[in-house]
C-alpha cells in the first residue's frame, strides 16, 4: 500500500467505492424518512438536531473513507475486506436511526460508527507500516482517529448512566470539533496524496446519491397520497412536477462549478471545500423531506400550516444556494455562478413560504422551482465564452 500519484491520468472512482456509496442510501432514506415524519407532525425544530447529529456520523464516515481511498485505494483483498468492514458500520448506523430520533438513544449509531473506524484504523495503520514515506502521518491518522473515537464511546457511557445531562450537545460539539482536526494535524507531517479530479467526482457522487433519495422521498409521498383516497389532482401533480425540476436544477447548477480544476490550482484551501460541503449535502437531504411532506400535504389533514411545509422545501435550498456560492469562492477566482444571482435567488427564496396561505403551497413550490430554473438559464446566458469559470493562474 503506497501511495497514488496526485496527477493519475484518468483517475476515476472504482466499482467498491460505487458499492460503497449504496451502503449510505439506506442511511440518508432512514434519516430524511424520520425528518419528513416531524415535518408532518409539525416538529421539524424538533428533530433538526437529531437530524444534523446523524447525518454528521454519515457524512464524516463517507468523507474519511472518501479521501483516504484518493490516497491510498489498492483495491486488493485485505483493502477490500477492511472496506466491507465499514460498510457493515453503516448498515449498523442506519439501523439505530428510529432509536435516536424517537427515544435519543444513540447506542446503536455509536456502535456502527465504531465499527467503521475500526475498519478504516487498520487501513490507515497498514498504510503507515508498508508506505515509508507517509508512515508518520498514517499513524498520525490511525491515533486521532482511535482517541476520538474513545471520547464517542465515552459520551455514550456517560449519557446511558444520566451524568450528561443537558451537557450532551456541547459534549457532541466539541468531539465534532476534535474529528473536524484530526486531518489538519496529521497532515502537518506529509500531506496525503489525494486525487483533485478523483475527489470532485466523488463528492459529485454522493450529490446525486442525495438527489436520488429526493426522488424517492417526492415518489414516497405521492404513493401516501393516492393511498389516502386524494387521488391524482391538480395540486399533486403540481407540486410532483415542481419537485422534479427544482432536483434538476439543483443538480444542474451544482455541476456549473469546475471543482475539480479550482482544488487543483487551490490544494492547500480543500478543507474549506471539503468541509463546506456538511452544509450542503445536509441540506439535499432535507429537500427531500420537506418534498416527501410537499406532495402528501393536499391529500392528507397534517398537523402543519401551508407555511411550514413551505419552509421545509425553501430553507434547505435556500442554504444549499448560499453554500453552493461559499464552498467553491475559495477555490476560484470567479465563479461561474454570479454570486449577486445565487444569494439574491437564495433570498427570495427564503420569502417564498410568506405567501403559502395566500396562493397555497402547490404555487410555492412551483415558484421556488421557477425561480431555481432561471438562476440556471441565468447563469448560462451569462458565463464566460470558454464555459468554466476563471481559475487562479
Amino acid at each position: 500500500m503506497t501511495a497514488r500519484p496526485v496527477d493519475e491520468p484518468h483517475r476515476v472512482s472504482t466499482p467498491l467505492e460505487l458499492l460503497f456509496d449504496l451502503t449510505f442510501v439506506v442511511a440518508v432514506a432512514s434519516i430524511t424518512a424520520r425528518l419528513a415524519s416531524g415535518i408532518a407532525a409539525g416538529e421539524a425544530l424538533a428533530e433538526l438536531t437529531p437530524f444534523l447529529q446523524v447525518f454528521f456520523a454519515i457524512w464524516w464516515a463517507w468523507m474519511n473513507f472518501t479521501w483516504f481511498a484518493s490516497s491510498y485505494d489498492t483495491d486488493d483483498v485485505p483493502y477490500r475486506i477492511l472496506t466491507m468492514v465499514q460498510m457493515a458500520g453503516v448498515l449498523v448506523l442506519a439501523a439505530g436511526v428510529p432509536a435516536a430520533f424517537g427515544n435519543s438513544d444513540y447506542r446503536a449509531i455509536t456502535v456502527g460508527y465504531l465499527i467503521m473506524r475500526v475498519g478504516l484504523v487498520a487501513q490507515w495503520t497498514r498504510a503507515g507500516r508498508e508506505d515509508p514515506a507517509s508512515r508518520r502521518t498514517a499513524f498520525r491518522y490511525a491515533l486521532g482517529i482511535s482517541i476520538v473515537q474513545v471520547g464517542w464511546l465515552a459520551r455514550l457511557g456517560l449519557a446511558e448512566a444520566g451524568v450528561l445531562g443537558s451537557a450532551s450537545l456541547p459534549a457532541f460539539l466539541a468531539l465534532v470539533a476534535c474529528e473536524l482536526a484530526v486531518p489538519r494535524w496529521a497532515e502537518r507531517t506529509r500531506p496525503t496524496s489525494w486525487h483533485p479530479h478523483h475527489i470532485a467526482e466523488r463528492y459529485g457522487l454522493f450529490v446525486i446519491i442525495l438527489l436520488g433519495e429526493s426522488v424517492l422521498a417526492t415518489s414516497t409521498g405521492v404513493q401516501a397520497a393516492s393511498s389516502a383516497g386524494a387521488g391524482v389532482s391538480r395540486s399533486l401533480v403540481t407540486i410532483a412536477l415542481g419537485g422534479l425540476v427544482l432536483l434538476f436544477a439543483l443538480w444542474w447548477l451544482y455541476f456549473l462549478e469546475p471543482a475539480g480544476e479550482g482544488l487543483v490550482r487551490r490544494r492547500h484551501r480543500s478543507y474549506l471545500w471539503g468541509y463546506g460541503h456538511y452544509g450542503i449535502f445536509a441540506a439535499l437531504a432535507a429537500v427531500g423531506a420537506g418534498l416527501e411532506v410537499a406532495v402528501e400535504q393536499p391529500g392528507h389533514s397534517l398537523d402543519v400550516s401551508v407555511r411550514s411545509v413551505g419552509y421545509a422545501v425553501a430553507v434547505p435550498v435556500s442554504v444549499f444556494l448560499v453554500l453552493l456560492w461559499a464552498v467553491h469562492a475559495p477555490i476560484v477566482t470567479r465563479p461561474v455562478i454570479p454570486p449577486v444571482l445565487i444569494l439574491g435567488t437564495a433570498a427570495l427564496i427564503a420569502l417564498a413560504p410568506l405567501t403559502g396561505e395566500l396562493v397555497g403551497l402547490p404555487t410555492v413550490v412551483a415558484g421556488i422551482a421557477g425561480l431555481c430554473s432561471a438562476l440556471v438559464g441565468t447563469t448560462i446566458l451569462s458565463r464566460p465564452a470558454d464555459g468554466v469559470a476563471e481559475l487562479d493562474g
